[in-house]
């Protein structure tokens, strides 16, 4: 992750000129304890599965990710040239803890992971994002999840 101090001054006085959107109502739910809630995780890491289509700068689509997808198989196709991927290149879970994730299902720390999780390129304007993270609700909704892992990337 690069840090203010490693850009340059174009770059910071970008990001710092960049709107920030305003979004209406509040996102926050009240549920069941962690160990009855199902469980989805939804990454911005660019993360798909081999043979599927990398992410297009700015795209605002996402990647399916079945739970028996092996975390080893999973590709990433971030496109930030500020973004660092050692820590992904090392272990998966940094960006997509789905092995941790399963970890806790069998602990029973949590009621159950999701049959299917998600993949957002990250640096795309939230605006872009919208309607796929409208349809996403859905599927979250069809497959049952009541909480989820956010893993801004």
């Amino acid at each position: 992750m690069a840090r203010f101090g490693d850009l340059s001054e174009a770059e910071i006085a970008h990001l710092q000129s960049l709107d920030m959107p305003v979004f209406a109502g509040r996102p926050w739910m009240t549920g069941p304890p962690l160990s009855q809630r199902r469980i989805a995780i939804v990454s911005t890491a660019g993360l798909h599965l081999p043979g599927e289509p990398t992410f297009a700068p700015g795209s605002g689509d996402y990647r399916i990710i079945p739970r028996t997808s092996p975390s080893g198989q999973l590709q990433m196709s971030h496109i930030s040239s500020n973004f660092d991927r050692s820590g992904y290149q090392q272990d998966v879970n940094v960006v997509f803890p789905i092995d941790r994730l399963m970890e806790l299902e069998g602990r029973g720390e949590v009621g159950s992971a999701a049959d299917f999780h998600y993949s957002f390129m990250g640096a795309t304007p939230p605006e872009r994002m919208e309607a796929s993270a409208r349809e996403l609700a859905d599927l979250l909704k069809k497959d049952g999840v009541n909480g989820a892992i956010l893993c801004p990337v």
